[in-house]
C-alpha cells in the first residue's frame, strides 16, 4: 500500500526536490567559478654584484641629467688616474721618489671618500666609489715599498719617521671613527642647544666634513714638500691630483647637501698641486 501511495505520488515529490532552472544554473555557476589565479613569484635577488651592476648602469645613463650627476661623474673618472699613476709609478720608478707623508694621506682620503661617494651622498656615486677602493689598494702598495726602502735604507732616523707617522694615523683614524659612529647620537644631544650647523645633515658628527678634511691634508702635505726635488715629484700623480681638484670643486656645489667644505679644499688641492705640476713640468720639459 505505502509502496503504490509512493509512486503515485512521485512525480508530485520529484517536482518539489528538484530545483527550478534558473536555480540550478546559479547552482551549476557556484560550483564552476574559476578559483583566483595564484599571486606572481618575488623578484628574484640580483645579489651583490648584480645590484653594483645595476647602480653602475644607471649612473653612465644618467651622467648628463642633472649637475650633480654630471660633475659627480666625470669625476669619478678623472680620479680612476688617482690609483693608475701609483700603479706606473710602482711600475717605473724606484721607491726612493715615494713621498711617505702623502701616501699615508691619500689612503686616508680615499677610504673616507670611497665610504663618502658610496653610501652617503645623494646621488649615490659608485664610480668614485671604486676609484677610491682602487687608490686604496695602489696606495698600500706604495706604503709597503717606501716602508721596505726606508728600514733597509734608512736607520733609526727612518724608523722613528714610520713611527710617528703610525701613531698619528692611529690617532686621526680613531678620532674619525668614533665621530662618524656616535654622530647620531651626538646630534640628538646637540639639535636643542647647539647651532643649527652642528645638527644638520652635513655638519661635523656626520662623514661629510671629514672627507674634504683629509683632502686638505693632501694639500698641506703638497705644500710642506713645496721645495721637494723635481725628480722626485710624480708627473702623474700631480696630473691627477689637479684635475679632481678643478672637477671637484664644481661637485662640491652640486650635490645634496651642499658640501662647502668640499669646494673650499679641492680650490686648495688644485693651487697646490697646479705648484708642484708647473716645476715638474719647467724642469722636465722647458
Amino acid at each position: 500500500m505505502l509502496r503504490r501511495v509512493l509512486l503515485d505520488n512521485s512525480p508530485r515529490l520529484l517536482a518539489q526536490v528538484r530545483p527550478s532552472p534558473p536555480s540550478l544554473a546559479r547552482c551549476r555557476q557556484l560550483c564552476t567559478k574559476a578559483a583566483p589565479p595564484p599571486p606572481p613569484p618575488p623578484p628574484e635577488d640580483p645579489g651583490l654584484l648584480g645590484r653594483i651592476a645595476a647602480q653602475v648602469s644607471f649612473e653612465v645613463a644618467n651622467a648628463g641629467t642633472s649637475p650633480a650627476a654630471k660633475f659627480g661623474f666625470v669625476g669619478a673618472c678623472c680620479n680612476w688616474f688617482l690609483g693608475l699613476s701609483a700603479v706606473y709609478d710602482a711600475s717605473q720608478k724606484g721607491a726612493d721618489v715615494i713621498s711617505l707623508p702623502m701616501t699615508c694621506v691619500m689612503i686616508g682620503y680615499s677610504s673616507l671618500f670611497a665610504r663618502w661617494g658610496g653610501w652617503a651622498v645623494t646621488p649615490r656615486n659608485y664610480v668614485l666609489a671604486a676609484s677610491h677602493i682602487f687608490n686604496v689598494l695602489a696606495q698600500t702598495n706604495q706604503l709597503r715599498r717606501v716602508i721596505e726602502y726606508k728600514l733597509e735604507h734608512g736607520g733609526e732616523a727612518a724608523k722613528k719617521e714610520i713611527s710617528e707617522l703610525a701613531t698619528k694615523a692611529a690617532a686621526g683614524a680613531a678620532i674619525v671613527a668614533a665621530l662618524v659612529v656616535s654622530g647620531p647620537a651626538i646630534q640628538k644631544v646637540v639639535a636643542p642647544i647647539g647651532p643649527a650647523y652642528l645638527s644638520s645633515p652635513g655638519g661635523p658628527f656626520t662623514i661629510h666634513p671629514w672627507p674634504p678634511v683629509t683632502k686638505l691634508m693632501i694639500s698641506g702635505a703638497s705644500m710642506l714638500e713645496y721645495d721637494r726635488p723635481t725628480e722626485k715629484i710624480s708627473l702623474s700623480q700631480y696630473s691627477a691630483l689637479t684635475l679632481t681638484g678643478a672637477i671637484f670643486s664644481q661637485y662640491g656645489l652640486v650635490v645634496s647637501p651642499i658640501n662647502y667644505p668640499l669646494t673650499s679644499v679641492n680650490v686648495l688641492l688644485f693651487l697646490s698641486s697646479l705648484w708642484h705640476l708647473g716645476r715638474k713640468i719647467k724642469a722636465d720639459y722647458m
